[in-house]
């Protein structure tokens, strides 16, 4: 299901054990645009301390409720690495939290989730005979400090981003959503991520491979509008490219078919 950043924080997070606090921020990479983190508020219970929750412990999200199911317990998540001075998270951080869970790192392979094009669940789905290893350099941002970024088209300044669609089955941002206020009065729109040329940290700019005509004529975007895929195919359409449903459906079956594979993609 697609969801807002926004409209997710606040969510609580609920343990195994018990409710452990509410989400706080997203820690996202630029290189696959997947969430790596979501930074847990904890409130009074570890109070001196942010502490980072990985998609791979996440289960169900129900939006009508407003929460977030953890497999984690609350002791768990009290004695994992506390992220101190590791401010951004550092790549010596991350490895020390994974370990501590026991989870695979996702730079570890050609493919979003490490070895695998999708989310997995833990050390068991690991595979000595898997994809070749391909280690790059992932760079986490954090979503607040993303919102508000321009947006470059490629014959002008289109807007800023407002706000991100997540994708909380596989945690893929899916689309940016881009306030054209300042250029095209009243509409917002959203742009894929593949379809982004680069990010301009040091100058807050996001540069898209899309003309200023395109996106104004693209489909509208509000708070109201129903994300189904009717709609989203509406918006590729729109640019003339494919959906990423069928580009994962794609990465799937060449992942099944690879050399060393054995048996079923991993859930």
């Amino acid at each position: 299901m697609l969801d807002t950043m926004k409209s997710m924080r606040g969510y609580k997070l609920n343990s195994l054990d018990g409710e452990i606090g509410k989400v706080e921020e997203f820690y996202f990479d630029d290189h696959y645009w997947t969430l790596r983190y979501l930074v847990a508020d904890l409130g009074l219970w570890l109070s001196d301390r942010e502490v980072l929750i990985s998609p791979y412990a996440l289960a169900e999200v129900n939006n009508d409720k407003g929460f977030i199911a953890v497999n984690l317990t609350k002791k768990q998540i009290e004695h994992c690495p506390p992220l101190g001075i590791h401010k951004p998270v550092s790549r010596q951080y991350e490895e020390s939290y994974l370990e501590y869970y026991g989870w695979p790192a996702y730079w570890d392979g050609p493919y979003s989730w490490g070895r695998y094009p999708n989310l997995t669940r833990g050390p068991e789905n690991r595979d000595p005979d898997g994809p070749p290893k391909e280690q790059w350099d992932s760079h986490l941002r954090s979503s607040r400090d993303m919102t508000g970024h321009s947006v470059q088209a490629t014959d002008g300044e289109v807007g800023h981003v407002a706000d991100f669609i997540l994708d909380d089955e596989t945690w893929t941002i899916r689309y940016l959503v881009v306030d054209t206020t300042s250029w095209w009065p009243g509409k917002q729109v959203l742009v894929s991520p593949c379809w982004t040329s680069k990010v301009d940290w040091a100058e807050s700019k996001v540069f898209v491979d899309l003309t200023r005509a395109a996106i104004q004529k693209s489909p509208e975007y509000n708070e109201l509008t129903r994300l189904d895929r009717a709609y989203e195919a509406g918006v590729h359409l729109h640019y003339h490219q494919t959906g990423y449903w069928d580009e994962e459906l794609a990465a799937k079956e060449d992942f099944l078919v690879a050399p060393g594979q054995k048996g079923d993609l991993p859930t």
